[in-house]
C-alpha cells in the first residue's frame, strides 16, 4: 500500500490565475481517467488548465475545457485535445462537493495537474469568486510584504 503523501509529485500544469481570481476553500485529489496518448503528452508537459472547470453531473465529476496536446508519435488516435474528461473521487468527496456547490458563489476550479506514483492526478479547488476590491487588496498585502522583505534585507548589510 503506497501512502500518496510521501510519494514525489512531478507537476505538469497549474492554474496560476486561480488564487488571484478565487478564495479557495478546500481542495480534492481526484484521478483522470484518460486515454494512452493523453498520459504520454502530460508526461511532456503538453497540459493547459486556462478557462478550465470541474462540474457534477448525475453524481459524477467532470473536468471541462483543460486541454492537452495531441501526442505527435500517436497518428493512430485522434482525440480532441480539450474534450471532456471524468474525474475519480470518492462518493464522499462528491456529495460535499455536491452540497458546496448548490450554494451561491460557489465552484469548483483545477489548480494543478501532476503525477503521483505513475498515475495523473488533478487537484481540484472549491473556490469563490473574488471581487475587484478583493484583488487590489490582495495585491497590495503582497506589494506592501515584498517591500518589507526588501527593506530587512537591506538593513542587514
Amino acid at each position: 500500500m503506497h501512502n500518496t503523501k510521501t510519494m514525489a509529485q512531478k507537476i505538469v500544469c497549474q492554474n496560476r490565475k486561480a488564487r488571484h481570481e478565487y478564495f479557495i476553500e478546500e481542495s480534492f485529489e481526484a484521478g483522470m481517467v484518460l486515454e494512452g496518448p493523453e498520459v504520454k503528452s502530460l508526461r511532456d508537459g503538453r497540459g493547459n488548465l486556462v478557462d478550465s472547470y470541474a462540474k457534477v453531473k448525475r453524481e459524477e465529476v467532470y473536468l471541462y475545457n483543460m486541454h492537452i496536446s495531441p501526442y505527435p508519435f500517436a497518428h493512430h488516435v485522434n482525440l480532441d485535445p480539450v474534450r471532456t474528461r471524468k474525474l475519480l473521487l470518492a462518493r464522499k468527496e462528491i456529495k460535499r462537493l455536491v452540497a458546496k456547490t448548490e450554494e451561491k458563489g460557489y465552484t469548483m476550479i483545477p489548480l494543478k495537474v501532476y503525477f503521483s506514483g505513475g498515475w495523473a492526478k488533478v487537484e481540484i479547488g472549491l473556490a469563490k469568486g473574488k471581487k475587484k476590491a478583493d484583488k487590489r487588496q490582495a495585491i497590495k498585502e503582497k506589494d506592501m510584504k515584498r517591500d518589507m522583505d526588501r527593506e530587512r534585507k537591506r538593513s542587514r548589510y
